[in-house]
């Protein structure tokens, strides 16, 4: 499953579902799919999502100096990364008021 994020002010960005899910419970939400966050609930999300970003450690198998046996595997990228264009999205519909929604694509 993919995850459409959506906001009018900002380009629509698109996360694996078990990733988008996972960062939704940082933002103290329940990970439904659809669902959405209203604009005066935005801030507070955010500033969780960064918090719980920044306190993540991840298992030594998510590590990015990780290495592995079989280098045609594509490198592991971390969760702080991929958490990166949702941060953006929900800081740009902080800065405008708007609301945040998210759908199953």
């Amino acid at each position: 499953m993919l995850v459409k994020f959506m906001t009018k002010s900002h380009a629509d960005i698109v996360l694996f579902g078990d990733i988008a899910q996972r960062l939704l419970k940082m933002m103290g939400h329940s990970g439904t799919v659809p669902s959405a966050i209203p604009a005066e609930e935005v801030p507070a999300a955010l500033e969780r999502l960064k918090n719980a970003v920044e306190a993540f450690t991840p298992a030594p198998a998510e590590l990015p100096e990780a290495i592995r046996e079989d280098e045609s595997k594509e490198p592991i990228v971390s969760l702080k990364h991929r958490a990166l264009p949702l941060i953006e999205l929900f800081a740009a519909a902080a800065r405008n008021n708007s609301y945040v929604m998210w759908e199953k694509m």
